[in-house]
């Protein structure tokens, strides 16, 4: 059991740190692509193109991670199969 859980809270970290890295490496390419924006042509901004997209799946990474992540999970599972045992043992 302890072993199950240090494997859950292993995979948590590393989907956090995942997550982490995925938002580093977001804001250093993109502040690197918003100085070359700027250096080769400034009358014609693009870098915000990349920054958009780019900013959408980290966003989607973050939900995923932070929100997504705590349901439906194995709490919710003990609960509903707890749930439903109990509704059988009324019916």
């Amino acid at each position: 059991m302890e072993d199950k859980k240090y494997q859950q809270a292993k995979k948590r970290v590393e989907e956090i740190k995942g997550f982490y890295g995925h938002l580093f490496a977001y804001i250093g390419v993109n502040i690197t692509l918003l100085v070359i924006n700027l250096v080769t042509s400034p009358y014609n901004l693009w870098f915000y193109w990349v920054s958009l997209f780019w900013g959408i799946g980290l966003f989607w990474h973050g939900m995923g991670v932070f929100v997504f992540s705590r349901f439906p999970g194995k709490k919710w599972e003990q609960k509903k199969i707890k749930e439903f045992m109990d509704q059988q043992d009324q019916d």
